[in-house]
């Protein structure tokens, strides 16, 4: 008896195409169902014989896959997504582009929020790594470029810090922009979101106080970065050589007069530091933060009266920072170190304890002026242990118990 071999063989592979469907159609259950773990078993099997299916099961297997390895988009790992946009990729191929399109937004969705949990759980490499591959996926969203650049210089990975910095400033990046906060009403906080939205918000009654604001050109930062790392590699030429090649396209541009002086800080150049900083404080008269800048720099070099000349300038301008108020405090209170050095080594003659009494005067009168300052930080910061601390211990050196045990009643 003879075998019709050729029909047995058709036979099998018949077996195998409706094996196979019924696989693939399992998967999209699977996933429908949210058992990401089962579709993606379901899926392995039919695999091996998807050269046996037609193009349409064969495209419907690759969105399952793509769906499969997405899975939720919570706590799923980079490797899984990169099969996820793999497998939406072959989809598209294959003619379905609405659900494969649709399908690798939700990939770049999933890669930004992972991103922002280990962001907030500072695994900042990791972040990193998804957010340059969600770049990698749409890069005319140079956004996450910068993003993975910040990572990765937080993650102290100055090798691909540089190397996403550096691309950032070929692509001639600047990051600058609007924008759009308005007001919760229920919780009261301000929240950013795209301007459309906003104004449909707005007309709810679920949001109020719209605002804009401007987001400032992101060149300076960049530059200034490439330049630290180079620093950081012991590459101090490079460093000065980067931010002089970005100011020779921007002579003007404050931001990166201010990278430059950052550079210089970070090199110990405090008096070029000092030079650069006045000449932004030409340029730019009205901005609190530069002479609060230049404080800290003044009173590093030692000079506290000329510190706090600047940070009275920087409250003049802006009366609500804080910082500028407490740096007062520190500088006036950095006078009393010589006064105690010298009652520490005085004796017990009479001409030494009429001395001790001139510097404890002296020492006195420099914790009336602190008062003041000190007492308006503790109204803006009310919980601020240490300013508690250091005004109680002023306050029992003046002899003004009462204000004392307020404070520390508050403290305990």
């Amino acid at each position: 008896m003879k075998t019709n071999i050729f029909t047995v063989a058709l036979s099998l592979l018949s077996m195998a195409a409706v094996a196979q469907k019924s696989e693939i159609r399992d998967a999209g259950d699977a996933v429908e169902d949210g058992n990401y773990a089962e579709a993606k078993t379901q899926l392995q099997t039919a695999e091996s014989m998807l050269s046996e299916a037609n193009e349409k099961w064969t495209e419907r297997f690759y969105l399952y896959k793509g769906q499969a390895y997405l899975g939720n988009g919570e706590n799923t790992s980079l490797e899984d997504l990169k099969i996820a946009v793999e497998a939406f990729e072959k989809a598209k191929e294959l003619g379905n582009e609405e659900e494969a399109v649709q399908g690798t937004e939700q990939v770049r969705n999933a890669l930004v929020q992972s991103a922002i949990n280990d962001q907030n759980t500072e695994e900042y490499k990791s972040a990193a790594d998804k957010l340059y591959y969600s770049y990698q996926l749409n890069k005319e969203d140079t956004l996450y470029l910068y993003y993975a650049a910040a990572n990765s210089l937080n993650a102290q990975d100055y090798t691909t810090a540089l190397e996403y910095y550096k691309d950032l400033k070929e692509l001639g990046y600047d990051g600058s922009g609007v924008e759009y906060l308005a007001t919760n009403v229920e919780t009261g906080e301000e929240e950013v979101m795209p301007k459309g939205q906003r104004d449909i918000l707005l007309k709810t009654g679920e949001y109020e106080n719209p605002q804009e604001r401007k987001i400032p050109s992101k060149k300076g930062e960049i530059a200034k970065n490439i330049a630290l790392i180079y620093i950081q590699e012991g590459q101090d030429e490079k460093a000065i050589q980067a931010i002089q090649d970005a100011k020779a396209e921007n002579p003007d541009n404050i931001a990166l007069i201010q990278a430059e002086a950052d550079v210089y800080y970070r090199m110990g150049n405090k008096e070029k530091y000092n030079e650069l900083m006045q000449e932004i404080v030409k340029k730019n008269p009205n901005d609190p933060n530069v002479y609060y800048n230049l404080g800290v720099t003044a009173a590093e070099l030692g000079n506290n009266e000329k510190a706090i000349d600047y940070y009275k300038k920087a409250l003049e301008i802006d009366p609500e920072m804080t910082n500028a108020r407490m740096n007062i405090v520190v500088a006036i209170l950095a006078k009393e170190r010589g006064i105690i050095d010298e009652m520490n080594q005085l004796g017990m003659s009479k001409e030494d304890n009429k001395r001790y009494e001139e510097l404890e005067k002296e020492r006195n009168e420099i914790y009336q002026q602190a008062v003041p300052y000190l007492e308006k930080v503790i109204e803006a910061d009310p919980e601020n242990v240490n300013v508690i601390r250091t005004a109680i211990n002023i306050y029992n050196q003046l002899g003004e118990t009462e204000k004392a045990a307020a404070l520390k009643a508050r403290l305990e």
